[in-house]
């Protein structure tokens, strides 16, 4: 099917032509062929590369150029990196004369705030937990919704993601306004299942730009499941790596899937040498380029060292322990193809699309925190790991290989000729219950146990389990909540308390919000509570990521507690202490992340993580604070936000008010003598331009942003 005879005006195909789209792949055309142009609402389930993009940027032609009211697309994605990726690509839309203005918008974070451009948008980027924080807070245009396209529909099932995805798409489903849904997901089981849930046309089809082939190694073999076979030319680096220094030397790029960071890290490691001596000599000059790049733009930890060594020779890792610039710089260079092997933990597959012609799963085990041991990974996780194999416009094959262990007919039986797990609902959990529970009762005040029950029927767990067990849980959590005054009963029609109100629109877990609550009233007055916060904060069910002591912590994690006794909030022992508290303590008195890696093995990326989320919950303790009437609490509590903010002591707290001015430039300046905007107002410009780190052009800068917060 030819994009020219598509049922879309002009100005449409003629952008669509320009970005290089001339004929649709099968999947587009069978979406098209089910109504996709016409408002039809489908669940399109095929693998990854097939085009799904497209599909969604149609259907927006389709809808922006036919609504002529105030009609919404919402474009749900599960990860901020995704959305920010198709936020991108979608805002090209903005200049196609379609009728009328488009205006594209992103929103991907503060729960407690909708921004005021959402509402003058027509075409809304959102993550999951934004859409349903959205819902919570009412939003008036969300009856305006007339098309909403969610991505990655197949996450219903994960266990963290899942339940808010199926509450908005239940909600959504339900609007008045029945806006066409177009859901986009890997190749699932039971995905007419889901069709039938979401009252979707199913779209199924199995077509890929590039054909995979998939096969396992052992013993230096290769048994594809087409029957060819063929040897690696083995060495001691182990064959996970002469895999993919095989594919590197027919032209190719490599990704390697490995259980851990270390791993991953060691894996490339034994890849370098080999890789380096393959680069051409132009790839050589840009990779040393990109080299220097790392180490201009990071402090100089050990991975960050090793990284930068490594991409010299044309191989890197990729793990939650980088920091985004890191991640950003690795993905572009290898999408660039100068990166020729990459060797990466999973996370890679659930976030980010970086193909290659060969993918290699080195190990079909992970450790699983639930049972405290390695686990097989399921099929679903191993069809979305393969999923990556063969770059389109680059290769005309793509090949996974796992790496068996005497083990190759097992392996093809269970991973290759496998169907993957159904998608099961995980909404009935008990920490997702009681908080969605919550959110439908602040959402519809007044509501009755029977109509509780009902809406909860329609979710898709709904339809995955029996009544009974629905009502028995809805009961569970409807005394969780009651006991601990979130909600109200008046005669048989249930209604939220301010503090439930409060905890939905805070965007926490009831648990989480009781919690500090508890903690909050009897904290004493007329004394600082900064690392007994950081400890409630640190320690709550929301935290992430949490790292336990090691051994070694023990003794620093006693000496802490014993040197922060008075600002406790209630007595703790080290045993009640994780890494992620020293980590955060450490931080907020102006430790390095140079000395956060080599003391307490946290590295960038996960301390950003935790900065984040230690941000949004002092945010919420503030706010629990305000509710308890803790006045006297709620200075100490937004000095310790900006602390953790910035990774700062108070005394820093006045400077950083200014824009330019971080954790290092502040501490210049304080130990100048310039200790608060005052003394900043007081020093001359030539003057100020003449300490270290500053310069004629940031003092400029500086005295400008004064100018704002003065």
């Amino acid at each position: 099917m030819k994009i020219e005879k598509l049922d879309l005006p002009d100005s449409a195909i003629e952008f669509l032509n320009s970005q290089g789209f001339k004929k649709l792949y099968p999947p587009q055309a069978d979406s098209v062929k089910s109504g996709l142009l016409n408002g039809k609402s489908i669940l399109v389930s095929a693998p990854t590369a097939s085009g799904k993009t497209l599909i969604a940027m149609l259907a927006m032609l389709s809808f922006l150029s036919k609504n002529d009211t105030n009609g919404k697309v919402v474009y749900l994605s599960p990860l901020r990196a995704l959305a920010a990726e198709k936020f991108s690509e979608f805002k090209k839309l903005e200049k196609i004369a379609l009728g009328k203005k488009t205006r594209v918008s992103i929103s991907t974070g503060d729960f407690e705030n909708i921004e005021k451009n959402l509402e003058k948008s027509n075409v809304l980027i959102l993550t999951n937990e934004k859409m349903d924080s959205i819902i919570r807070h009412g939003a008036e245009w969300i009856e305006d919704i007339g098309l909403v396209i969610t991505d990655e529909v197949h996450l219903i099932g994960d266990e963290s993601r899942g339940p808010t995805l199926e509450m908005i798409l239940t909600q959504l489903k339900l609007l008045d306004s029945k806006p066409q849904l177009v859901g986009l997901s890997a190749t699932i089981t039971n995905s007419d299942d889901i069709a039938d849930w979401l009252s979707c046309k199913l779209v199924k089809n199995d077509w890929r730009p590039v054909p995979l082939s998939e096969g396992v190694c052992d013993a230096g073999e290769v048994t594809m499941n087409n029957g060819e076979t063929f040897e690696i030319e083995r060495s001691l680096r182990g064959t996970s790596i002469d895999l993919g220094v095989q594919s590197v030397r027919e032209g190719g790029q490599s990704l390697v899937f490995a259980e851990t960071r270390t791993r991953s890290k060691s894996l490339a490691t034994k890849a370098a040498d080999a890789v380096s001596q393959i680069l051409k000599k132009n790839d050589l000059k840009d990779l040393e380029m990109t080299s220097k790049k790392i180490l201009s733009e990071n402090e100089h930890t050990e991975l960050v060292k090793t990284l930068s060594i490594l991409v010299k020779k044309g191989v890197a890792f990729h793990h939650a322990g980088l920091n985004q610039s890191c991640r950003q710089i690795i993905e572009t260079e290898f999408r660039k193809g100068k990166i020729k092997l990459l060797s990466s933990t999973p996370t890679l597959a659930a976030g980010v699309n970086l193909p290659a012609r060969r993918v290699i799963i080195s190990n079909i085990n992970r450790y699983n925190a639930k049972v405290g041991a390695n686990r097989p990974i399921s099929i679903l996780e191993y069809k979305q790991l393969c999923g990556r194999a063969g770059r389109p416009q680059y290769d005309n094959y793509g090949e996974s290989i796992i790496v068996g262990n005497g083990n190759t007919e097992d392996l093809i039986d269970y991973y290759i000729n496998g169907e993957p797990e159904p998608i099961v609902s995980k909404i009935t959990d008990d920490k997702s219950l009681r908080t969605h529970v919550l959110s439908v009762i602040v959402t519809n005040p007044g509501i009755k146990k029977d109509e509780i029950l009902e809406f909860f029927l329609q979710t898709l767990g709904g339809l995955q389990s029996r009544k009974p067990t629905i009502k028995f849980a809805i009961d569970i959590s409807l005394r969780f909540l009651s006991s601990e005054y979130l909600i109200v009963k008046k005669g048989d029609r249930y209604a939220a308390t301010e503090f439930g109100k409060k905890t939905s629109m805070l965007y926490i877990d009831p648990l989480t919000a009781t919690y500090f609550r508890d903690a909050l009233e009897s904290v004493s007055q007329d004394r600082k509570h900064t690392f007994g916060f950081l400890h409630l904060i640190s320690n709550c069910e929301e935290f992430f990521p949490k790292f336990s002591l090691r051994n070694k912590d023990y003794e620093s994690a006693s000496l802490l507690i014993e040197n922060n006794s008075s600002e406790l909030l209630e007595p703790i022992s080290e045993y009640d202490c994780s890494r992620s508290l020293l980590a955060l303590q450490a931080w907020v008195t102006e430790t390095s992340e140079l000395s956060l890696s080599d003391s307490l093995a946290i590295e960038s990326g996960d301390m950003h993580r935790m900065i984040e989320t230690a941000n949004w919950l002092s945010y919420c303790l503030r706010e629990i604070s305000k509710h308890v009437e803790r006045a006297d609490l709620l200075e100490e509590l937004g000095n310790l936000r900006q602390r953790v903010v910035y990774g700062i002591k108070e005394e820093l707290i006045d400077l950083v008010r200014v824009k330019g001015i971080g954790r290092v430039r502040a501490r210049i300046l304080f130990k100048h003598g310039i200790k608060n905007l005052d003394d900043l107002t007081k020093i001359p410009v030539n003057k100020l331009a003449e300490i270290d780190k500053i310069g004629p052009t940031i003092a400029d800068n500086i005295k400008s942003e004064l100018r704002k917060v003065r």
